[in-house]
């Protein structure tokens, strides 16, 4: 019999942006049991686009979402009207046993009436909560409130709760102990193929030469520019360290308020080693720039497993991460660790400066065997169809 998978919560597929609608691609297109039938919600903003109600997608159900522009309350309506399609759908077609599959804690409020809608018609709800969204500075005091608030309602309405990482699970447990969660962990996944560009590329020379840029004379930063990545720390780390290799920082900083404060604090642009080139959406140029870094730099707070730092520990040689227990929990001993006492990570830069070759690459080989075993795709795809298959 065909097990119905209701998805919600990204923007959809297909995609090249965003985790979750990496995860999604990833899900569907590396399908490995047949009788499992996904379908994926689309979020559109144009009334044309949503007149095409579905379509197919690596063998997915792809329905289109519309969702008009109401400012910051999109995401929440977007949430809603795609359950509310979704619940539809389902009892239209009288579909058994359907599991519905909510990717974020948005719509706390609703769901209550949601969770009963669906057991109605016999499924169930699972939720995955994502990291700490509550704790984001991006937000405003009371937005923050919401999401915390919305949090506890997901968690409390949830049939099943997916966490990415072994500490969120452990947060949902402790923090709502008295809703007594039913709570499972399956990671995130990271893809582990290397770079099919040869180290003479002209697509990367081109790269390397436009920001005076040498192979394996770099550390590397890839993500998003935002306060809790802890960026302020690793420039001025970087600065204070007596590194002669350059600090490579691949992220969006156009229009961006938190970069001109950061310049205005460390006056960084004075330091030639730190290099912002933008950001890279050729993957297979990005996967040679993580390749061929000497070291990478992880200064995540926030959040359950991060893809930036599983494609790093797959593919950079080595790798200095933000000691909490997120980062903790994917680089076990693979990695190198600071905090941000002052002075702590200019020290660990120039202790990675003296390192041998023999040291690198035991670091090298050890994280991306990690990777490999416990954070490969095709690992992540069996145990959502695993944890899919037990709903009877």
């Amino acid at each position: 019999m065909e097990k119905h998978v209701f998805i919600v919560g990204s923007k959809g597929i297909p995609a090249n942006y965003g985790g979750y609608e990496t995860f999604l691609e990833y899900l569907t297109q590396g399908q490995q049991d047949t009788t499992i039938k996904y379908h994926v919600a689309c979020k559109v903003t144009d009334k044309t686009a949503a007149k095409q109600k579905h379509f197919v997608h690596n063998h997915a159900d792809c329905f289109n979402v519309y969702v008009p522009n109401i400012g910051p309350a999109q995401a929440i309506y977007y949430d809603v009207a795609a359950l509310n399609q979704a619940i539809r759908y389902a009892r239209r077609h009288r579909i058994k046993k359907p599991i519905f599959y909510i990717l974020a804690c948005r719509i706390g409020p609703f769901m209550r009436d949601i969770t009963r809608r669906v057991h109605a018609i016999g499924g169930v709800v699972y939720v995955n909560p994502d990291g700490h969204e509550w704790m984001r500075a991006k937000w405003s005091k009371p937005v923050r409130q919401y999401w915390k608030y919305s949090e506890g309602l997901m968690v409390k309405h949830a049939d099943l709760l997916i966490c990415d990482s072994k500490n969120i699970e452990k947060y949902i447990q402790t923090t709502y102990a008295h809703y007594q969660p039913k709570t499972t962990f399956i990671a995130y996944g990271a893809d582990v193929q290397r770079s099919t560009l040869a180290d003479e590329d002209t697509k990367l020379t081109d790269w390397f030469n436009q920001f005076s840029v040498k192979a394996n004379n770099y550390y590397l930063i890839v993500g998003r520019f935002v306060p809790e990545n802890n960026y302020e720390t690793m420039i001025r780390e970087f600065m204070t360290s007596k590194s002669q290799k350059d600090l490579v920082i691949i992220t969006n900083v156009e229009h961006n308020q938190f970069y001109d404060a950061l310049k205005a604090k460390t006056h960084f642009e004075r330091d030639q080693r730190i290099k912002f080139v933008g950001t890279v959406y050729d993957q297979d140029l990005l996967s040679k720039i993580r390749e061929l870094a000497y070291g990478y730099l992880h200064g995540h707070s926030v959040g359950g497993t991060n893809p930036s730092l599983l494609e790093a520990l797959a593919s950079t040689k080595l790798s200095l991460l933000f000691d909490v227990g997120f980062n903790r929990e994917v680089g076990e001993d693979n990695a190198l660790y600071w905090s941000k006492q002052s002075g702590a990570l200019a020290k660990l830069i120039e202790q990675a400066d003296t390192l041998s070759a023999d040291e690198i690459e035991q670091f090298d080989q050890a994280s991306t065997q990690r990777i490999a075993d416990a954070y490969s795709w095709p690992f992540i795809v069996g145990e959502y169809e695993k944890e899919f298959r037990l709903v009877k």
